[in-house]
């Protein structure tokens, strides 16, 4: 945890995120813990079993917590039988360090404010904002219009389902979430909704039906209109 540059603020969805993938082994927070900002998360350090690691700011303007948490990072990697490290940071200068972590064959988990910039969003297995959008509770009607809006997204969707789908246009929303997943960070929460099948049935665009059991397929509607 770089707490020079992380909320503190809803690190309950951390722990809970994490503990989808196993036991949580290591749990470290790097900052100047002289410095009076570092009080949110000094008051959870006790409470979660976190162990603060002290870096004074040698420099002004240089962030001493950055390299002591890369080095630490990279001896866990290479001594520890480790299958995910996680990283709470706004901090786009860990971005070498998550594709090096990923070449190693690891999992890697973000998690930081909205303003974290797209590199280092983009460089993780999946990431999570700790401000998103559902914490407000916007309406649908709100959620949806800004949905339709971003083209990056709508393009990211059309395209898992035209790499999935079959001949009649339909795919298999499993299949569809594991086509975005092994390209981006993307997590529906981030958008407001629980999960992909909530997104998906919030935007007018596609249209989704039952499969068997509890699975969902989903078609892009424009390809409803061509057959």
């Amino acid at each position: 945890m770089d707490a020079d540059n992380a909320p503190a603020s809803n690190f309950d969805d951390v722990l809970s995120e994490v503990a989808k993938y196993g036991v949580v082994t290591i749990r470290k927070a790097y900052g100047n813990w002289k410095s009076p900002t570092l009080k949110p998360w000094e008051e959870l350090l006790h409470e979660h079993a976190i162990q603060p690691v002290q870096q004074y700011d040698l420099t002004k303007g240089k962030n001493a917590s950055d390299i002591a948490l890369v080095i630490d990072a990279m001896d866990v990697m290479y001594t520890k039988q480790i299958d995910v490290m996680c990283f709470v940071s706004s901090d786009s200068d860990f971005t070498p360090l998550v594709t090096r972590v990923l070449a190693e064959g690891k999992v890697v988990l973000g998690f930081g404010e909205r303003k974290t910039p797209s590199p280092f969003v983009n460089a993780c297995s999946k990431f999570l904002f700790l401000d998103r959008n559902d914490k407000e509770k916007p309406s649908n009607t709100n959620k949806t219009k800004t949905i339709k809006s971003d083209t990056k997204l709508i393009h990211l969707l059309r395209q898992a389902i035209e790499a999935t789908e079959e001949e009649d246009g339909w795919a298999g929303l499993g299949p569809v979430g594991s086509h975005i997943s092994n390209k981006t960070s993307f997590d529906s929460r981030n958008y407001g909704f629980k999960n992909l099948s909530s997104l998906f049935k919030a935007i007018d665009l596609f249209e989704m039906k039952r499969g068997p059991g509890n699975s969902y397929f989903v078609r892009d509607k424009r390809k409803n209109k061509s057959t």
